[in-house]
């Protein structure tokens, strides 16, 4: 790629946040630069946090944390508009379940629990993927989105975003992938789950968001259907779309 911006910020309260721009999208236009980020939850945010997403221009933040991880760790951004978009973290609460009635989780049942989470994400969160889009294209004003750790409900929506865009599925995946160098697991006590498992449950695979994706085949007809179909993103929807957050054709980075 032509030079740009470090695609990964470095900020001291989170660990996975990160730029959307510069991926080829429709007409080989590249996205914009610092318009859509997505990152782990912005409850640790430090002073100076604050102030890089100041100097960023972010004005908008979308929350797909359950109501108990928002209220476990909130924050406020002076200027920031903040809206909720829960998504309730159902695979913990699978584990938590299993372990509770003595059964042990194994790396492949954990792989399949993740698996069966990413296809909840298009069966039954279409709503709060919806709402994502009827903001996005309110305007271009940079955003970010997240959940607790920036790697499955914002793993699904920054591809969904990416795929409105027309950048190709690979790369798609290998900006999914991406968490695995970035995010760090945290310090969780009184651990009863396996090492192995919980190494799973942290990271990504992509198995988790290939589960996605052969549910929109098979299930909506392809990734495109379902944009239009459950998400509203008809043919001039997505044309706005890509106005917003493609750089104009001919033109170098804004």
């Amino acid at each position: 790629m032509p030079r740009h911006p470090d695609r990964c910020l470095r900020l001291a309260g989170t660990s996975n946040f990160r730029d959307l721009g510069g991926y080829r999208g429709a007409d080989g236009r590249p996205v914009r630069w610092r318009r859509l980020f997505r990152s782990d939850h912005l409850g640790a945010l430090t002073a100076s946090d604050a102030e890089a997403l100041q100097a960023l221009g972010v004005a908008r933040v979308f929350d797909f944390r359950g109501v108990a991880e928002r209220a476990a760790a909130p924050y406020d951004l002076p200027g920031v508009r903040q809206y909720p978009l829960p998504i309730e973290p159902t695979v913990v609460q699978r584990i938590k379940d299993l372990l509770d009635a003595g059964r042990n989780i194994t790396p492949a049942q954990t792989v399949e629990l993740m698996q069966q989470t990413y296809r909840a994400f298009v069966h039954d969160n279409a709503a709060r993927f919806a709402a994502l889009f009827e903001h996005l294209l309110t305007s271009n004003e940079p955003l970010v989105f997240h959940c607790t750790a920036g790697k499955d409900r914002t793993g699904f929506a920054a591809a969904l975003i990416l795929l409105g865009l027309q950048v190709p599925r690979e790369v798609v995946m290998q900006d999914y992938l991406l968490t695995n160098e970035l995010y760090r697991m945290p310090t969780i006590n009184g651990r009863r789950a396996a090492p192995e498992s919980l190494k799973v449950l942290w990271r990504v695979q992509e198995a988790f968001l290939d589960a996605a994706f052969q549910a929109l085949e098979q299930d909506f007809g392809g990734v495109d259907r379902y944009l239009e179909q459950e998400l509203h993103l008809r043919p001039v929807a997505r044309q706005r779309l890509q106005a917003l957050y493609l750089e104009d054709a001919g033109l170098g980075q804004h």
